[in-house]
């Protein structure tokens, strides 16, 4: 049952909410961010929410897929038209509550890390890309499989400044 203390009154409306926070995202997202960027009005139950997702996967609005959750180009098209029908402050709240994980997913997506072993001991990839392609890449050697997930865990979190700094190295 639908309390009214907040601005979304039906699962119409929750679907529709469901379907705008997926469109401003670059990837999937678990059942749980969902959820979580979903409860941001009052008068949502997580059970009509999770009605409502289910909803959503059976009539090819949304695709779930490896435990994530996407648009569908269906669900999509049914977003762009009618999120205007979402009250205002509620997409005030979903667009300044996805604006730091779409930011995440844009810089996550632009930074490539892999390894593997090569007789000797495990060959690093690391890459750092733009919106037009790969700025940096690098191979690195790294004696056991630890150190390499520790190389591939420090260019993740730092890969902006090396870059920098790199091109600071070879420009001095």
């Amino acid at each position: 049952m639908f309390d009214n203390f907040g601005f979304i009154h039906n699962k119409l409306e929750i679907k529709l909410l469901i379907l705008y926070i997926l469109r401003r995202l670059p990837e999937p997202i678990s059942f749980d961010v969902l959820a979580e960027l979903t409860m941001c009005d009052e008068g949502i139950s997580y059970f009509d929410f999770t009605q409502c997702v289910t909803d959503l996967v059976n009539n090819d609005n949304l695709l779930f897929a490896n435990g994530l959750y996407s648009l569908t180009k269906k669900g999509a098209k049914n977003s762009d038209v009618i999120e205007g029908n979402l009250p205002y402050s509620v997409r005030t709240k979903v667009d300044k509550s996805t604006s730091a994980l779409r930011l995440a997913m844009n810089r996550g997506a632009m930074i490539k890390t892999s390894h593997f072993a090569d007789g000797s001991g495990f060959k690093v990839k690391l890459a750092l890309a733009d919106d037009v392609g790969v700025i940096v890449e690098m191979e690195l050697f790294a004696a056991n499989e630890k150190q390499a997930i520790v190389l591939e865990n420090g260019f993740r979190k730092n890969a902006e400044s090396i870059y920098n700094k790199l091109i600071e190295m070879i420009l001095e």
